[in-house]
């Protein structure tokens, strides 16, 4: 019986440290893997920079159609950008033009 008693005595010793690092254990595992985690931080972080890039070309190109917007407001009307637009519009070209048709993109 002796026996018995050494080992819950040193059980009860083991037990305090046991459950202490079982639970450092599982805050450093989802300080890491978790939903709010370093791996979550870095793919988050990922996915904000790809939206920055994507924010970036759009306001690019958002630029660019303005610019050409505003060279057709009527208070400065840029007579080659009127004429590109009627053209295109209207499907228009001089008798003395070239013209060369593109197939459709899904045509090719």
């Amino acid at each position: 019986m002796a026996l018995w008693g050494e080992i819950g005595r040193r059980a009860r010793d083991v037990v305090g440290p046991v459950l202490g690092f079982c639970a450092v254990g599982y805050f450093v595992y989802h300080s890491i893997e978790g939903d709010r985690g370093l791996m979550a931080y870095v793919r988050l972080s990922g996915e904000i920079a790809q939206a920055q890039a994507q924010l970036d070309e759009l306001a690019a190109e958002r630029g660019a159609m303005e610019r050409r917007v505003s060279l057709l407001r009527s208070d400065r009307l840029d007579p080659d950008m009127l004429e590109e637009r009627a053209r295109r519009v209207l499907n228009f070209a001089r008798t003395d033009e070239i013209v060369i048709v593109d197939p459709p993109p899904g045509a090719r």
